[in-house]
């Protein structure tokens, strides 16, 4: 079940050749009236034309009737034109939706710098709402049409016993290390729920999933998550069981994510404990996970802690750092910052089978993260070598 599982929406995927060939680039997702809406965006400074667009579409109205995603070009870095494509984009589809503009939000994806053909989106956005339609079918075409370098679609749901349902959709397989949420995502549910509820809620999910990922350090000018509720099933749910169901769809991507990185043979998540409190213990992670020496060593198998020490040293306080304790897929590997001896040789064939966790206690601090990261691969550097 993707976004249309919920009731109260319809979606489509087309193909309006923003792309080369038949490849699905235009998306639309449309709730019915009244659907309450909210998003969370990247802190890169230099956010593309949909996120300042979104952002202020936001901040007039409640509403959301619908989301209009585009891949196979940001919209970011074009000046006046790419705010006036943003525009138009949102007019478009309000146009066909029946609403006011203030009510769609804008997403885009791919290159950064690259004008959008305009023909070609308008005439793709005509196009995908006359496709509009329930069922996993539509589901999966919107899922399709935000793909970039993504591997596969990626969707989550969830189903509540009280009769009400998530449903989700995301995008994203590099140029991701989110202070907020990741590529694009757009979830959906049929409860009954304000925005400040929603609020609340997407912010929790994305602080306990897409927070913890980091797959190359980079952070994107479009990052755009957004939660829409049509309270067509007419239940008003306990909002903690609102809140664990939006998160676990939100982890599900996530996890669905790190698996398709580009380039990635394997996913390595980083468990952090002992830190001052849990925002000190994510950035740790984070820093562990940014160092590309780290991420090489994880790549040939090796549990090569001192590469670990190095990148926390360069966050850490010095008891932090000389208090370490490392362990590779639960074989300790570190002790107060010093070696330990173990089988080096049965380890190494432990991590050369693929994904594995690094756990590292630096204290007594009640502050706990995951990080989910994956290995720097050749076919990496290949891959985001070529010219785009």
């Amino acid at each position: 079940m993707s976004v249309t599982g919920p009731r109260g929406f319809t979606s489509a995927g087309v193909a309006a050749g923003i792309k080369a060939g038949d490849a699905l680039d235009v998306a639309l997702v449309v709730g019915g009236e009244g659907t309450q809406g909210t998003a969370v965006f990247t802190v890169n400074t230099a956010a593309a034309a949909p996120v300042e667009l979104s952002r202020r579409h936001l901040a007039a109205t409640a509403t959301v009737r619908a989301v209009v995603l585009n891949s196979g070009g940001a919209n970011a870095a074009t000046g006046q034109a790419g705010d006036e494509t943003a525009a138009m984009m949102a007019q478009a589809t309000a146009n066909r939706v029946g609403c006011d503009p203030s009510q769609v939000l804008v997403c885009s994806t791919g290159t950064i710098g690259s004008p959008l053909p305009r023909i070609e989106v308008l005439a793709g956005i005509e196009a995908a709402a006359d496709r509009l339609a329930g069922g996993e079918a539509a589901g999966l075409m919107a899922a399709q049409a935000i793909m970039t370098t993504d591997g596969v679609p990626k969707q989550a749901s969830y189903e509540s016993s009280a009769g009400w349902s998530v449903g989700a959709m995301a995008k994203g397989a590099g140029m991701i290390r989110p202070d907020m949420a990741t590529m694009l995502a757009v979830i959906t549910t049929d409860a009954v729920a304000g925005q400040p509820e929603l609020e609340s809620v997407l912010r929790n999910a994305v602080d306990h999933s897409f927070h913890e990922l980091n797959i190359d350090g980079c952070c994107s000018t479009n990052d755009t998550v957004v939660l829409l509720a049509s309270g067509a099933a007419g239940m008003t749910p306990d909002i903690e069981e609102l809140r664990d169901a939006v998160a676990t769809v939100c982890r599900d991507l996530a996890e669905q994510m790190a698996a398709d990185a580009e380039g990635a043979s394997r996913v390595v998540v980083i468990h952090v404990t002992g830190a001052a409190n849990d925002l000190a213990a994510r950035h740790l992670g984070r820093a562990v996970a940014d160092s590309a020496l780290v991420r090489s060593a994880f790549y040939g198998g090796d549990p090569n802690w001192g590469r670990i020490i190095g990148a926390l040293g360069n966050v850490a306080a010095p008891a932090e750092v000389d208090g370490a304790d490392i362990d590779f897929a639960g074989v300790a590997v570190a002790r107060s910052g010093v070696a330990v001896e173990c089988d080096e040789d049965a380890l190494a064939a432990r991590l050369a089978t693929g994904d594995f966790t690094v756990a590292i206690s630096l204290g007594d601090g009640p502050g706990a993260a995951h990080v989910m990261t994956t290995d720097l691969t050749p076919e990496y550097v290949r891959f985001n070598g070529e010219r785009s």
